[in-house]
């Protein structure tokens, strides 16, 4: 709920046409605040709607005031007259949410440097010129947030390895926060970092790979919003230096249902974790990981020779699967409609399937005898982990412990099939 904070102050979003910005730029109306709209889409596109000009009227509509900026954030003559318009019209600014972005997961080898200049223009240098030609207003302000849509500083090299551009002009995005919120405490000027723990979904993302799927299984916008508004309705004395996860802010404010941010409620239990979160971060989500436990010391015992074998993990896969075998129930064949095959490396090598689509289903070694939905490739340790709900079967893909050949969105019914199979072992 707006609380009616932000009353008569200025908010400038970066990026505001459409996604993330547009939900923030509507949230923060609803407090009666004034929006600067800087974003650089002014003619509707029929594969991305929105502009300055309809979000403009959208704001108004919700009871703020509005300013349409046209704004390309690597121009700095148009950022300075944005910020000198809004000066002009409402008096001043007080909160600055740097939301322009720009993406391109390619790896290195595929990453044409042209591609690599717009990323780091718009995320870390348009990031630091806007905050930079902000700043004068925000010392005057009494309520002064830089809010960066951008992530924790997680060094784990897998966020590294795939799309190397793209991680080093967001991380520094958050690098501008590690240092702003420092060299501006002394003017009570609060800098922090905001991330979706989840995928959102954004009419841009409709133009990128997978788009669709992330739209199944993400969630919306508002999200991203609502935790916004948490953040900039605080104390800047109080609230500053921190990267936070929308999710976490939420649950803090006391909102604990996110199925009210769902795309597709069916999949609230498959929702697919954004980048930059692994086991190495502060906050995991119960969504999708579950803490580690300790792995049982394996035992060493002499063989007929005398000398010390190891002793196979608890639970070998044969045994496993038998015990999936007797657990399968109409109820679970007809909640998941699916066929998969694990074609499982490590001490066990083997191929397994489990028919979830067929009669009763099956399970047992071997080849199925339909063409299955999707076939899994994964070490056997990472199985048992996924089966006894240690490791999320969408951690393991992301974190490229799980591969997945066919059907990605049958691939995603893990998930749910893998909770049922832990209840039921």
């Amino acid at each position: 709920m707006n609380s009616g904070k932000l009353a008569g102050l200025t908010v400038f979003v970066t990026g505001s046409s459409r996604g993330i910005g547009r939900a923030v730029a509507l949230k923060v109306a609803k407090d009666v605040a004034n929006v600067v709209v800087a974003a650089k889409t002014t003619q509707e596109r029929a594969d991305l709607p929105g502009t300055i000009y309809s979000v403009c009227e959208e704001i108004e509509k919700a009871g703020g005031k509005a300013l349409p900026c046209k704004v390309d954030v690597r121009d700095e003559t148009a950022i300075q007259n944005a910020v000198d318009e809004a000066v002009q019209k409402f008096g001043g600014i007080d909160i600055v949410v740097n939301n322009a972005s720009a993406i391109s997961t390619a790896g290195t080898q595929h990453t044409k440097i042209k591609l690599y200049e717009l990323m780091h223009h718009v995320n870390t240098r348009g990031t630091f010129l806007v905050s930079k030609l902000c700043l004068p207003h925000l010392k005057k302000s009494k309520h002064a947030h830089i809010l960066n849509m951008s992530p924790p500083l997680n060094l784990n090299p897998f966020w590294f390895k795939h799309h190397l551009a793209y991680t080093i002009s967001k991380y520094g995005m958050s690098l501008c926060v590690l240092g702003m919120h420092e060299e501006f405490r002394p003017f009570n000027i609060a800098v922090n970092a905001l991330w979706p723990l989840s995928a959102i979904h954004t009419s841009a993302m409709d133009l990128i790979q997978e788009g669709i799927e992330r739209k199944s299984f993400g969630r919306k916008p508002e999200m991203v919003a609502d935790a916004a508004y948490a953040i900039i309705t605080q104390d800047p004395k109080n609230c500053t230096g921190n990267f936070f996860v929308d999710e976490k802010v939420l649950n803090d404010a006391g909102i604990t249902d996110m199925t009210q941010y769902l795309h597709a409620p069916d999949n609230q239990d498959r929702i697919l974790p954004d980048l930059f979160f692994d086991g190495s971060i502060p906050y995991l989500s119960k969504d999708f990981y579950v803490p580690r436990k300790k792995s049982k010391k394996i035992e060493e015992k002499p063989n007929a020779a005398g000398s010390k074998t190891e002793e196979q993990p608890h639970g070998d896969v044969a045994s496993l699967f038998k015990k999936i075998g007797t657990s399968i129930s109409p109820e679970m064949v007809q909640k998941t409609r699916a066929i998969f095959v694990f074609n499982l490396t490590g001490q066990e090598t083997g191929k397994w399937y489990i028919d979830l689509k067929n009669e009763n289903g099956s399970c047992g070694p071997g080849e199925p005898s339909v063409k299955p939905d999707a076939t899994i490739t994964m070490d056997c340790k990472h199985f048992f982990s996924m089966v006894s709900g240690q490791l999320k079967p969408a951690t393991a893909f992301m974190m490229e412990r799980m591969k997945v050949e066919g059907n990605m969105q049958q691939a995603l019914k893990l998930e749910k099939l893998m909770a049922i199979i832990k209840d039921k072992l």
